[in-house]
Formats: C-alpha cells, sequence, structure tokens
C-alpha cells in the first residue's frame, strides 16, 4: 500500500497482482497524511489520517492459504463520504456477485451501473433485484465482502471508467439510520490463488443445524413436486386448474399456491367471502387430492383491510419520521394504493399476526405460507420503527426471521440474507419474453454464489401479465399464453432447476407434440435430475456450496468456463445447455474437463473444449452426463 498515492495492491503467494484499487478517491493529492493520534488508535491496526477528510485502519490476517486485508475508512467531515475504487479492466479477469443488476450482465465487469444505494428493488424501476448480498469474487482469486452496517453505495464503470467504486454515504431513505455520527466504510479483500477454494471457504456452512426431519421432507417435496401458481380470482378457479392438473396424469401434485389476492384487501388474512363462499370444502376436496396448500401473506395492511383501525390503535404500523407516532406512514403495495406496514421491532406485532394466521391454518388446514416482502423501495418513505433499522432491506430479514419461528413457510419473495431451510427464495418475477428467459441462468448463477442455494424459479413461460412480454399473435385462447416456443424453451430450462412452478399448463396449449414433450421432460426429471438435486442438497447443507453452478465452479483454471452465461451445471455431474432464441435449432456448447455422455444420442465427448453447431431440435434440450474419467470411447 502507498500511502502518499493512496494505492492498494493485493499479490497471490506466486507474485501475480489480484487486485488494484485507488483509495480515498475525493481526497486531494496534495492533503498530508500522518499517522492517527494514540487516543484514535486500535491494535493491531495500521491509523493513518487525512487531516479534515478521513481515517483509514488498515490490518492483515491469514487464514489458511488465504491472506485477508480489513479496511475502515471513518469520514471526519460532513462533506466527505468514503470512496475506493477498484480497477475492473480485462486484466483484472472476471467479477462475479452482489445479486441481480440492471441490465444482467454476467461476469459483472460486462455491465455498468451509475453511482447507487445497494438496497433491493424491482429491476425494471430500479438498479438491483430483490436479492442481493455484499459479495463479490474475481476470477484470480479475490473476494471483496463489505460490513452489512456500511451504509454502501456502489457504481460499475460508471463515467466511461472501468471502476467498480465502493462508498459510504448517508441519505434520506436507504441509510438515514446514522449507525455512526458520520459515514463509516468498512470492507475486507482476501486473496488465494483459487477462485473455487476462495469461494468455498466463504461459503456459510452447516446450513443444516437445527433442520428438523419434517424441514427436510419439505425440501424434497419442493424438489420433487412442481409449485402451482394460481391467481386466487374464485373458487372453481382453484378447483378447476387443480382437476386438469390430475387431468394431464403425467405430473405430480405439488403445493398449489395462491397469491394475496385470496383477501378481499392486504391484511384482511381472512377469506374474501364472496368470492370464496365454500372454500372450506373446496380445500378438503384438493388436499384429498393429494395437494399442499399455500396462501401468500405480506407485512402490508391495506387502509380498506378490516384489521387497519386495529392495528392503528395498537400502534403495531411503522410511523412517520417527524409525526405523531400513532399516525401510520403510508406506502403502496400490489393494487392497494394505501397501506400500512407491521413494525416487526415492535415485540407485539408478531404475536397479532400469529393470532390472525393461526385462525387461518384451523379453519383451512393451510400446510404453509409463502412471504411476499416487497423491495426496499416498498417501505414508506419516511418510514421509523421503534428500533432503528440498518436500512430498509433488514426488515426483511427481522420479519423472515421471526415469522420462520412461528408458522411454516416454504418460500420468500426476497431476502439479504439467507433464510434457514427449508425456506426456498424466489427469482425475481420475469415477463413472458425471449430477452427475459436470457436472463434466467446468471440470475440463478449468481443467487447461488452469493449464498441462496434454495432458489425458486418463476413460472414456466414467464409472468404474462407483466409489461415487455412478448405479444402473443397467434393467440386464439381466452387467455393471454406465453408465445409457444417460448413456452417450450422455459420448460426445458426448468426442468433442470430446483424448483419446477407453473402458472400455464402444457395442456392449455391443445398441441399433442408440446404435451408429449413436456411428459418425457416429467420422466427425466424424475429419473436423472431429481435424485441429483436430492443428492446435492445434502453436499450443500454442510458446505454452502450452491446446487446450480456455473463451470467455473468445475474447472476454475479453465478461461472458458468463466464467461459462460447460457449453460449451469447440477452438482458436478450434469451439464446444462438449453437453446434460448427464438427459432434457433443449434447452439454453441462448452464442455469443462472430463468425459461427458450425451443427454440426446449418448454419445461420448471430450472436455475442455467446444462443440460448435450442436443441433437441438424443438423437443429437444442439450445435456450431457459426466462418466468417469477412465470410460472407453
Amino acid at each position: 500500500f502507498n500511502k502518499n498515492e493512496r494505492l492498494l495492491h493485493v499479490y497471490s503467494s506466486t507474485g501475480a497482482e489480484i487486485v488494484s484499487a485507488r483509495l480515498g478517491d475525493g481526497i486531494p493529492i496534495e492533503t498530508g497524511v500522518f499517522p492517527c493520534l494514540t487516543e484514535d488508535q486500535k491494535s493491531n491496526s495500521v491509523c493513518l489520517e487525512w487531516l479534515h477528510y478521513s481515517r483509514l485502519y488498515l490490518s492483515h490476517s491469514n487464514l489458511n492459504k488465504m491472506h485477508c486485508y480489513h479496511l475502515t475508512w471513518q469520514s471526519l467531515s460532513s462533506s466527505f463520504n468514503p470512496k475506493d475504487c477498484f480497477d475492473w479492466s480485462p486484466k483484472r479477469g472476471h467479477w462475479y456477485g452482489a445479486g441481480q443488476i440492471e441490465n444482467m450482465a454476467y461476469p459483472l465487469e460486462q455491465g455498468r451501473l451509475e453511482l447507487s444505494p445497494f438496497i433491493t428493488g424491482d429491476i425494471r424501476k430500479h438498479p438491483f433485484g430483490n436479492v442481493l448480498k455484499r459479495y463479490f469474487l474475481n476470477s484470480k482469486g479475490a473476494t471483496i465482502i463489505v460490513d452489512p452496517q456500511s451504509p454502501l453505495y456502489i457504481s460499475i464503470n460508471a463515467n466511461r471508467t472501468r471502476e467498480f467504486c465502493l462508498q459510504a454515504k448517508h441519505d434520506e431513505f436507504a441509510y438515514i439510520n446514522h449507525l455512526t455520527p458520520l459515514p463509516q466504510l468498512n470492507y475486507t479483500i482476501c486473496a488465494t490463488d483459487n477462485m473455487k477454494n476462495l469461494h468455498s471457504s466463504m461459503a456459510e456452512k452447516s446450513l443444516w443445524d437445527g433442520l428438523k426431519p419434517e424441514d427436510v421432507a419439505a425440501v424434497d417435496a419442493l424438489l420433487s413436486e412442481p409449485v402451482w401458481q394460481i391467481a386466487a380470482s374464485n373458487e372453481a378457479a382453484i378447483y378447476n386448474y387443480t382437476e386438469d392438473v390430475i387431468a394431464l396424469g403425467f405430473l405430480r401434485q405439488g403445493h398449489v399456491l395462491l397469491d394475496p389476492e385470496w383477501q378481499k384487501s392486504p391484511g384482511d388474512f381472512t377469506l374474501d367471502g364472496e368470492r370464496f363462499p365454500w372454500m372450506e370444502e373446496t380445500i378438503n376436496i384438493i388436499r384429498r387430492r393429494g395437494f399442499r396448500i399455500v396462501f401468500t401473506i405480506q407485512p402490508f395492511i391495506s387502509t380498506d383491510s378490516i384489521h387497519f383501525r386495529e392495528a392503528v390503535n395498537n400502534r403495531l404500523l411503522i410511523s412517520e419520521r417527524g409525526s405523531d407516532p400513532r399516525i401510520p406512514a403510508l406506502t403502496r403495495y400490489r393494487q392497494s394504493n394505501s397501506a400500512g406496514v407491521l413494525d416487526i421491532t415492535n415485540n407485539n406485532s408478531i404475536p397479532w399476526l400469529q393470532s390472525k394466521l393461526d385462525d387461518l391454518i384451523k379453519t383451512y388446514h393451510i400446510e404453509a405460507f409463502y412471504l411476499d416482502l416487497g423491495t426496499a423501495h416498498d417501505m414508506p418513505h419516511y418510514y421509523k420503527c421503534q428500533q432503528p433499522l440498518l436500512n430498509p432491506d433488514h426488515y426483511k430479514t427481522l420479519f423472515t426471521r421471526a415469522v420462520i419461528g412461528t408458522i411454516p413457510v416454504v418460500g420468500v419473495s426476497g431476502a439479504i440474507s439467507r433464510p434457514k431451510a427449508p425456506v426456498f427464495v424466489s427469482l425475481p418475477p420475469f415477463p413472458s419474453s425471449w430477452k427475459a428467459i436470457k436472463n434466467v441462468i446468471p440470475t440463478v448463477l449468481n443467487y447461488g454464489m452469493i449464498g441462496f442455494p434454495f432458489i425458486m424459479p418463476g413460472a414456466v413461460g414467464g409472468d404474462v401479465a407483466l409489461p415487455m412480454s412478448d405479444n402473443n399473435p397467434d393467440n386464439d385462447f381466452e387467455v393471454n399464453l406465453p408465445d409457444k416456443e417460448l413456452y417450450i424453451r422455459w420448460l426445458q430450462l426448468s426442468t433442470f432447476l430446483p424448483v419446477i412452478r407453473f402458472t400455464h399448463l402444457p395442456s392449455e396449449y391443445s398441441d399433442e407434440p408440446l404435451l408429449e414433450m413436456a411428459k418425457s421432460l416429467t420422466t427425466l426429471r424424475q429419473k436423472i435430475v431429481t435424485p441429483l438435486l436430492k443428492k446435492y442438497v445434502n453436499e450443500t447443507l454442510e458446505t454452502g456450496v450452491p446446487i446450480i453452478r456455473p463451470l467455473w465452479m468445475l474447472d476454475p483454471m479453465d478461461p472458458a468456463c468463466h464467461v459462460v452465461m447460457d449453460e449451469f451445471s447440477v452438482g458436478e455431474e450434469l451439464i446444462v445447455a438449453p437453446i434460448l432464441y427464438s427459432g434457433s435449432r443449434q447452439r454453441e456448447v462448452y464442455l469443462p474437463a472430463g468425459i461427458w455422455r450425451d443427454g440426446i444420442d449418448g454419445s461420448l465427448r471430450k472436455g475442455s473444449r467446444w462443440i460448435h453447431n450442436y443441433r437441438v431440435a424443438e423437443d429437444k434440450i442439450a445435456y450431457f452426463v459426466r462418466v468417469p474419467d477412465n470410460t472407453r470411447f
């Protein structure tokens, strides 16, 4: 580290430079740097001070073959926000992590992002998606991990630079609760010679700790049975849908997931009596057919809800900064133009919610719930909880943790820290378009890599109701269906992911070849994919390494594996290469080191090479199964 020029270089054990950074961006070059005063120093840290700007604490630690540098910038002026920028030019290798970022660049250095607060959002309107982690991994063997308490902003290649910047900055929304009077940027850089070993050593271990047998059974059920996401318009729609699933004859019953519209208004926590007069009986029939019922719930209480006044009177809702604490802060949620939010830091809010849900569970024998938490941007702008939050996303973590402790939960709509298994984290909703299907794999890979191995992808074919969906011009159906070819390719891709979720059934297309293909994909999933998923779940619970992996996890030293964004591996032994372009019947396929059996024609293929113009018919998906290296051709 050069203290005068504020340049930091991190080297591998072989002497190769892995990370290069400019520290203290914005401190004029002529500013003098001095050792800190004795009272400001910390043990085991070098402390340097740039007068009236900032103080830097720098320390070093070794762990196995890994060496780590811990940096803490403490601003000394309200006009200075600490900012460090890393060289992300091509010679620095490739970067992964964070979560879903606008335009979903993969690897990350191919993207562009103006300086933005690192909080969850809706990717169609905000810089980030529904799942985030302050974790960045480099292909040359380095990680950057930012402390959860730092008020973090990041930028990627902003202002025509090739740089990744971290900044600590207080603001009026994301980081309104100041944990230190002036912003503090606190992060760690770790380096070793092998990115896979480094990533494995960083992964959260022993995820099975505290798991009960019924939790393991819940994970198994989601891996082996579909999730049926049904718009809860009325009783007949739900009843008929389950009848159609059974009529298909080849798909297992699985979970019926009802969206939040089962209530008249969010926060009612009772079924809308007008639309569901005999729901108790309907649910009994559906359960006897072998389905499990999952209701979507949320922490938002609409002003139209039957419980809004009660929640206000008991002061259970988040209030507004600078206002009378008895007046709740309001926000929008889905179709509700004004809603309060349960204050999770109030000790009375979870018992209140639980009493409402207990009635539901008793009456309708509901197996589990799905938590629709919204994103950071769904919080009221001037939110104020009884106890301060680190940032608006901190709410998600507290709410999920509290609810999981009281009722069974199968999934959550977003997260910044991994919920305890068996809870799955949803991918963000994708429009029904060829552009969107290309983003599914990079999102799955990134979420797995930042520590969310149990993911629940969206519906096969995408969400037709979302704006930016491709129109289906030859649609003679009453409901708006995804484009048929897009649906086929999406179904092929979903067959190999941890959970398969349907909104539209294959039978809705009245197309015999499509039905036959769906049938053979179901057989393939049951015979090959599900057993593999279950095998790797155990490894994931032990080591924290994802189930769905990027190719570089199979061969970290192969540069070709670092940039493949349209293939993935199930564990160590199955490579999947779906078709993601309209009208396409061939693609380029890369196989990592090893010997692979072609899933379409059974031939053997050597790895560490490209297969050019690999032919794939419309009803097929390219996949390759690893065979022992001594297999004879």
